[in-house]
């Protein structure tokens, strides 16, 4: 079994000073630079997947902007693919299924951002294409939301999001655990 790690949308604009700050996000790039660390070192495959927003009216991931770039935590090095994305699922419009089929990758190991939008589209994708997935649930972040007039937490929203995905859709782990899953 072929295994590539994929990570999704660690952009500028989810760090601090950026359009769309996400709670936690220094912690979980600093678990997906491990993570990338591993892999390089192992000479793994890795996908890079950067949203760049084309939809009207849109505030961040604009085009040609400081937020729409890859952190510098995670920044693709030569051979490691680059796969721009338009919607919050990975797989949408893009040639990502088709470029991991050409590498025969058949698990995946994601992280990235942000968990209760992009992140779980692209797993439940990936599920219903045929992958393995395990989630590195502390490599992903995301926000606090609103709804009928309350304000969920950042904190619960993640475990509420990685939850509903562990089990049916994938495997969710802490970063550290990944690499014995991956002997």
């Amino acid at each position: 079994m072929k295994t590539a790690l994929l990570i999704v949308d660690v952009q500028n604009d989810y760090f601090p000073g950026g359009k769309m700050e996400l709670h936690g996000s220094i912690e979980a790039g600093m678990k997906i630079k491990n993570i990338l660390e591993y892999f390089r070192k192992e000479n793994m495959p890795v996908f890079h997947v950067q949203h760049i927003s084309i939809k009207p009216g849109a505030t961040f991931f604009l085009p040609d902007s400081q937020g729409v770039k890859i952190h510098e935590n995670v920044q693709p090095e030569d051979g490691e693919k680059v796969v721009v994305k338009h919607y919050p699922n990975s797989f949408r419009d893009t040639t990502l299924h088709e470029l991991l089929k050409k590498n025969e990758v058949s698990r995946l190991v994601i992280a990235g951002m942000m968990t209760h939008m992009c992140i779980d589209t692209t797993v439940r994708a990936a599920f219903d294409l045929g992958y393995e997935c395990i989630v590195a649930g502390d490599g992903c972040a995301t926000r606090s939301l609103g709804f009928d007039n309350n304000i969920i937490t950042a904190e619960d929203v993640q475990r509420s999001f990685l939850a509903a995905l562990n089990g049916t859709f994938a495997k969710v782990v802490k970063a550290d655990q990944i690499y014995d899953l991956l002997k």
